[in-house]
């Protein structure tokens, strides 16, 4: 089976028109299925059945996969068992009997407000990891992107592939562009206007030196962040503030979006900035607010 994935992928890319990302993140998902069915003893695709499948979302749930990784896997198998069946290269189709695992969807994990002004506030006050002259320039651009995760709840690949043209601090939002290629225009607050403001009068060009490039975000060589340095800095600033959460590179969106419902913000206009094609992918936020009043009640309540 292994070998009809490349044909796959290439099938998708033309038909769906998705996302480099998305199309590395479906091989790998498929690699990984196919190794855990040559585990199971099948080889063949007319040999897969739904309990070969079910297998292999038990083994991604005990590697303590995210419930949406998981969906997400599932979602490859699903249409490249279609693919397969549509292209003569089997006959039925297992994934037709195999449910979304959503009783596995867990409530993400969220900062508290004084956990994110923690830290929001840790490189302006010298806790970063820099000592020198230079060094501390890295942190103000650590601080500019750290309060525009907060304020605009991207996903770390939107942040780093960013470009200074997609910054409009007058108007005070940025373009976002997002799973498919899809671009989305997300208002970005005071603090974190001034702090990219601040980054790109007096740090950036010195980042930039003779190198040639238009992402706003820069690593000490002027060349475009990684996604791994990025998600780097967001885990190193959450250490020196203190936080023993479990932070992943999802966490900071996670924190956005439950804040603003915190707030009073309506679902729909929430689910427009993060960018969600439908809104049932918002509404987890509605449950973590839920369990955070909760958890409030049980504390404080003399009964709870």
């Amino acid at each position: 089976m292994k070998e009809f994935i490349g044909e796959f992928i290439n099938y998708i890319s033309v038909e769906r028109g998705l996302a480099k990302n998305t199309l590395m993140a479906y091989r790998l998902d498929l690699e990984k299925y196919v190794r855990s069915l040559a585990g199971q003893g099948v080889k063949d695709a007319d040999a897969v059945r739904p309990r070969h499948i079910t297998g292999f979302l038990q083994m991604l749930k005990k590697s303590d996969l995210s419930t949406s990784s998981i969906c997400r896997n599932l979602a490859a198998v699903k249409m490249f068992h279609r693919f397969l069946v549509r292209d003569g290269l089997a006959k039925e189709d297992p994934t037709s009997l195999v449910d979304t695992p959503k009783q596995w969807a867990r409530i993400p994990e969220v900062l508290t407000q004084k956990e994110m002004e923690a830290i929001l506030r840790a490189p302006v006050k010298g806790q970063g990891p820099y000592g020198t002259r230079a060094q501390r320039m890295l942190a103000r651009r650590d601080h500019a992107m750290l309060e525009l995760f907060y304020a605009s709840g991207m996903r770390v690949s939107e942040m780093v592939d960013l470009k200074v043209a997609g910054v409009n601090l007058e108007a005070g939002f940025v373009r976002a562009v997002g799973k498919g290629s899809k671009e989305r225009i997300v208002p970005v607050g005071r603090k974190a206007r001034e702090a990219i403001a601040y980054y790109c009068e007096r740090i950036r060009p010195k980042l930039l030196k003779s190198a040639d490039s238009d992402a706003l975000f820069l690593s000490q060589q002027g060349k475009k962040m990684s996604r791994v340095m990025a998600w780097k800095i967001i885990k190193q600033y959450a250490r020196l503030a203190g936080i023993k959460k479990n932070i992943k590179p999802h966490t900071l969106r996670h924190t956005f979006a439950t804040h603003l419902l915190e707030h009073g913000a309506d679902l729909r206009s929430v689910q427009e900035m993060l960018g969600h094609a439908d809104i049932a992918t918002t509404q987890i936020y509605t449950h973590v607010d839920k369990e955070r009043l909760k958890s409030v009640h049980k504390q404080f309540h003399p009964r709870g």
